[in-house]
């Protein structure tokens, strides 16, 4: 593929992510969001409890949270144990108000902690849980010749299920992917680490924000996916809007995101033909 085809490829696949990010977040995105929003935040020491109570745990709730989500916990299922503060009110009968907080909710203080069990996703059945969009397709040669491409950049390549519920991991020379993902996924993944292994190492690394990286990586991500054909979906906006990204952020990384997408094209779909005007 000549290097003006690329540069055809890469610039309209950007105009797609652009109005994709502009149009808003999409359907999948709002349900992954209100179910995520279900999930509770927990202090290091019951993250603790969780880790060493069942050490691949990924999503933990409590039994109705997971009965809300339309997930019940299995028969025999044993609860993982943390400890949830239990508040009393402080109340100044003369003067109410003086005792709300900035919010205007009655300020409590902390009398203590109680046991309460919750349960991981592994130990539930039922409704699966809303997801973001996902790459499809069949990405054929490509992903072979990918690998290939990272591993000549002195990248060392491995997969391991240690990293979930991550699906791939770059650790500065080596990329970890989460096995059993489709074709389709496996290539996007290791595409948006290899974006990070070239953009944020370094001096740059240290020049950027998380949102800046992981709008960069996975618009390289994107664009390489529809060059090769991949059906991207909403997966990649939907990702970017997860970290805050928008249209703005990947305008401003124009340049670094088209020239790196343009290399590792180049690398992989060196026979791809372009094209047909008007086309997918």
């Amino acid at each position: 593929m000549k290097s003006e085809q690329i540069k055809q490829i890469t610039s309209k696949a950007i105009e797609e992510l652009v109005a994709a990010l502009n149009s808003g977040r999409s359907e999948a995105l709002t349900n992954y969001l209100a179910a995520m929003g279900r999930f509770h935040r927990y202090s290091f020491f019951n993250v603790m409890f969780i880790a060493r109570a069942c050490p691949q745990a990924t999503r933990v709730a409590g039994y109705q949270t997971w009965k809300t989500l339309g997930r019940y916990v299995k028969k025999g299922e044993k609860g993982i144990m943390i400890l949830a503060p239990v508040f009393r009110r402080r109340i100044d009968e003369k003067n109410e108000a003086e005792n709300l907080d900035p919010d205007g909710n009655d300020s409590r203080a902390l009398a203590g902690f109680r046991a309460v069990y919750v349960f991981d996703e592994s130990m539930t059945t039922g409704n699966p849980l809303p997801q973001v969009g996902s790459v499809n397709g069949d990405p054929g040669a490509y992903r072979e010749r990918l690998e290939q491409f990272v591993r000549e950049q002195g990248i060392a390549l491995e997969y391991s299920a240690d990293i979930a519920p991550a699906k791939g991991v770059s650790e500065g020379g080596k990329i970890k992917l989460l096995p059993d993902q489709t074709l389709a996924e496996t290539v996007a993944t290791l595409v948006h680490e290899l974006a990070h292994e070239r953009l944020h190492r370094a001096e740059r690394r240290a020049s950027t924000t998380k949102r800046i990286r992981e709008t960069e990586a996975e618009a390289v991500a994107f664009v390489v996916c529809q060059a090769i054909g991949l059906e991207t979906g909403t997966a990649s906006a939907d990702y970017i809007s997860l970290w805050n990204g928008d249209a703005a952020v990947l305008l401003e990384s124009l340049e670094l995101v088209q020239r790196t997408a343009a290399e590792i094209i180049a690398a992989i779909a060196p026979d791809k033909p372009l094209p047909p005007e008007g086309g997918g």
